[in-house]
C-alpha cells in the first residue's frame, strides 16, 4: 500500500517516488480514518534533510504491505539552519504547534548533531522534552533515533549518555532477545548501521525498566523499549533506516572535514561495510590524504570504485521491525477511541519464532 504524504505540498523527490499517484492527487490530501498516521520529526542537519525523508519514506513503504499509512513532516525549532534549510522547512514541513495540537498513531523522531556536551544545554531541549511528554499522551508508539533516544532516557529517567573513545561507525552484528512482538520474525543475529559518538549502557537501562531487544558484546545496545504512559517508546542507538550508501557519504564528509582541518584525526573507516578490495582502495587514499592534507586531495577519492561493492545486510531486519511496529499501531487503532487515564493492561500471548518463545503485546480494555 503506498504511503501518503499528509499536507498541501510534497517534496519533489518524494513526489517522484509516488509517481502516478501525484497526478491523481493522492498525496497532499487529508488521510482517511483508516490510515495509520505517523509524524516524522526530522531534525537532521540541512544537508541530510532530503536523504532522511527518503530513507524513512522508503522504509515505511516497504514495511507497510497492505496497511494504508500517511506521513506528515515536522522539525524542531531552535536547530541551526541555513537560509535554504529554513525555506525547505517553510515549504514542506509543519510547525510544532500543529504537532502538539494533534494526535498521531505513531511518531518517528531523528537526532541531530549536538553542539553541547550536556543535552540539557542545547537550545532545542525545552521543545524536545515537550514533544516527548506530548508523545506519551498522544501517540500509541514513538520511535526515537540516536540523539533523540538519548534525550528521551535522560529526560524521563535521568540516564546519562557516555562519550565513546572513537566513533561507533559502520555495520555491526546484534543478537536479538526472544520474546517481543517487535522483533518477531527476525533472525537471532541481525546487522544494524551505527554512526554515533555516545552511548547509553545496558545496566542503566534495565535498572530503569527498559527492555533491551538487540545487543552486541562489542557494540553495546541498539534497540530498547519501554511503555511510557499510553505510548510504547522504541529507542534505536543505530540507524536501521539508512540507505545503501549513507555510511559512505558520512565517511566522505568526515574525510573532507579532516582535509579542511575541521577535525584533527583521520576518520575511522566504517566497520563491516566495505569488502577487502574497497578497504585496500580506501587505505591507499588515506595514506595520500595524510601525506597531503588539503581539500584538493579529494579529487583522488575513488568513490565509484568502492560504492559498487557495498551490500545491504540490514534492510531485511529493518523491514521486519518496522512491519511489526506498523502492525502494533494498527492493532491499537482498532481499540475503543475512549481511553481511560490509566495505561491499558498488557497481556502476553505466546507464539513461536524459529523455535523460540515470543511474547506478543496485546491491549486488554
Amino acid at each position: 500500500m503506498p504511503v501518503l504524504i499528509d499536507g498541501e505540498r510534497v517534496p519533489k523527490h518524494l513526489s517522484k517516488k509516488i509517481g502516478s499517484r501525484s497526478r491523481h492527487g493522492a498525496q497532499g490530501k487529508k488521510p482517511q480514518a483508516e490510515h495509520i498516521r505517523i509524524a516524522l520529526i526530522n531534525n537532521m542537519p540541512d544537508a541530510a534533510l532530503e536523504d532522511t525523508e527518503a530513507q524513512f519514506f522508503d522504509l515505511l513503504e516497504s514495511a507497510a504491505g497492505a496497511l494504508p499509512v500517511s506521513l506528515k513532516l515536522y522539525s524542531l525549532p531552535n536547530l541551526p539552519r541555513s537560509g535554504a534549510g529554513q525555506r525547505r522547512l517553510q515549504d514542506f514541513y509543519f510547525d510544532t504547534q500543529d504537532l502538539l495540537n494533534s494526535r498521531f498513531d505513531g511518531i518517528i523522531m531523528t537526532g541531530t548533531e549536538p553542539c553541547q556536551s550536556n543535552l540539557r544545554d542545547e537550545p532545542f531541549w525545552p521543545i524536545l522534552t515537550e514533544v516527548l511528554e506530548w508523545a506519551e499522551r498522544s501517540t500509541s508508539s514513538a520511535i526515537l533515533s540516536c540523539l533523540a533516544a538519548h534525550a528521551s532516557v535522560l529526560h524521563s529517567d535521568g540516564i546519562p549518555r557516555h562519550r565513546l573513545a572513537d566513533k561507533q561507525f559502520g555495520v555491526f552484528q546484534y543478537q536479538t532477545s526472544p520474546g517481543h512482538q517487535l522483533i518477531d520474525g527476525t533472525a537471532e543475529a541481525i546487522q544494524i548501521p551505527h554512526s554515533r559518538w555516545n552511548e547509553v549502557r545496558t545496566d542503566a537501562l534495565t535498572e530503569s525498566g527498559y527492555e533491551v531487544l538487540t545487543q552486541s558484546a562489542g557494540a553495546g545496545v541498539d534497540l530498547f523499549v519501554k511503555k511510557k504512559r499510553d505510548s510504547l517508546f522504541l529507542h534505536f542507538q543505530g540507524h536501521p533506516e539508512y540507505g545503501l550508501r549513507t555510511l559512505l557519504k558520512e565517511y566522505r564528509r568526515d574525510i573532507k572535514r579532516y582535509l579542511r582541518h575541521e577535525r584533527e584525526t583521520y576518520p575511522t573507516m566504517p566497520h563491516g561495510y566495505f569488502d577487502s578490495q574497497a578497504v585496500k582502495v580506501l587505505s591507499d587514499f588515506q595514506g595520500a590524504a595524510m601525506a597531503s592534507r588539503s581539500e584538493g586531495t579529494m579529487s583522488k577519492f575513488h568513490e565509484a570504485a568502492v560504492a559498487g561493492t557495498v551490500q545491504s545486510t540490514w534492510h531485511t531486519p529493518a523491514n521486519i521491525v518496522y512491519r511489526n511496529w506498523l502492525g502494533y499501531l494498527a492493532a491499537r487503532k482498532t481499540e475503543t477511541p475512549v481511553r481511560s487515564s490509566k495505561p491499558p493492561v498488557v497481556r502476553a500471548i505466546n507464539s513461536r519464532r524459529k523455535g523460540r518463545s515470543t511474547t506478543k503485546l496485546r491491549h486488554a480494555g
